[in-house]
């Protein structure tokens, strides 16, 4: 699985992105603040996800694979980087 979107993006309130990444996949707010829904994780019979608020210069790094789902709370521009891969990974 890997992240179609790597690079600089620009979002306006309230717009939407969602991604299917791979662990390690990190995502950094340059400008602006954006929400972070973690991949579906199983936990018995329940399902959740994590929901995290990045303001600027903030990161999220995934934890697992999945898709995530990044929306704007403010004028943003967001920086997505691939996972950062070692001679065993």
């Amino acid at each position: 699985m890997t992240s179609d979107l790597y690079g600089l993006t620009r979002l306006l309130p309230g717009q939407k992105l969602r991604l299917s990444i791979d662990k390690g996949f990190s995502l950094v707010a340059e400008q602006g603040t954006v929400s972070v829904v973690s991949p579906p994780t199983w936990f018995g019979d329940t399902v959740f996800t994590n929901r995290s608020v990045l303001f600027e210069g903030e990161a999220y790094v995934a934890e697992d694979d999945g898709w995530i789902e990044v929306c704007a709370i403010s004028p943003a521009r967001v920086h997505a980087l691939p996972r950062t891969r070692t001679p065993f990974s």
